[in-house]
């Protein structure tokens, strides 16, 4: 059997079960383990699945953000309030789309004298009028692109060009996953590219990764390790299997 096929019935496999055994495959397929083991590789390379224990499962996506919202949100909201301390008046700051992020909008809006550029709906409505209209009042700049079918967030090619108009201080981004190996990485093409845009035009990059994060990872990979200044995560963060890897590549953690 050629490669390509092997590839696509690994596919057919993980989309009708989620989650294959090398076993199973080698059944399937009837080759060898080697080269099952060779074919994960090629694939996990390619973010189409994650290798685990005796097998594979499909890379992590996560749930609808109104089903996010509510999941771990005293974890998101301690997060929130440690960026804070991270963040100087006067500064400009990349923001993009996603709970954690929404719960740092809230804290934000406490403070003054802040430019946010941001991808986010739900961001830019939170710091809106939230502080009085004074010399002092934050800037709320909203980047233009189509509307995500996935969040209410902007992106597409017209938001990524818009992010090259700003240079920001501090990107303060939240992914699906943060892993010693692969970074920062997101499930959904478009907004892996937003992100990327505000990595790369910013002076510093935040992460903001709940516990659960933590050792996780997605399919697309959009800021190395050695380009995140700084990780915000909840002290549970500690128990996790990756989080000794991750402390040693890090310049800087701060558990909530």
């Amino acid at each position: 059997m050629w490669q390509e096929d092997r590839h696509q019935r690994i596919r057919a496999l993980l989309s009708t079960l989620q989650r294959v055994s090398t076993e199973r495959i080698m059944a399937d397929l009837g080759v060898s383990r080697e080269t099952v083991r060779r074919d994960l590789l090629d694939l996990e390379a390619l973010g189409e699945l994650r290798r685990v224990h005796g097998g594979a499962i499909k890379p992590a996506d996560e749930a609808p953000i109104a089903e996010r919202a509510h999941t771990r949100v005293k974890s998101k909201t301690a997060i929130a309030k440690a960026a804070i301390g991270l963040i100087a008046s006067g500064q400009t700051l990349f923001i993009d789309a996603g709970t954690t992020t929404a719960a740092l909008a809230e804290e934000l809006a406490k403070l003054a004298n802040l430019t946010i550029v941001t991808n986010s709906i739900d961001v830019a409505l939170k710091m809106r009028g939230a502080v009085d209209q004074t010399e002092t009042a934050n800037e709320v700049i909203l980047l233009g692109g189509s509307i995500s079918d996935r969040a209410m967030a902007t992106t597409g090619a017209t938001t990524v060009l818009d992010i090259q108009r700003y240079r920001a201080d501090m990107a303060l981004l939240s992914p699906v996953g943060i892993d010693h190996r692969h970074g920062a990485t997101n499930y959904d093409h478009a907004e892996t590219e937003v992100a990327r845009a505000m990595v790369a035009n910013a002076d510093r990059v935040v992460i903001l990764a709940d516990y659960s994060k933590i050792g996780q990872r997605s399919r697309i990979s959009y800021c190395p390790v050695d380009r995140i200044d700084v990780l915000v995560t909840n002290k549970k963060a500690a128990e996790a299997a990756d989080f000794a890897s991750l402390k040693k590549k890090l310049e800087e953690i701060v558990l909530a």
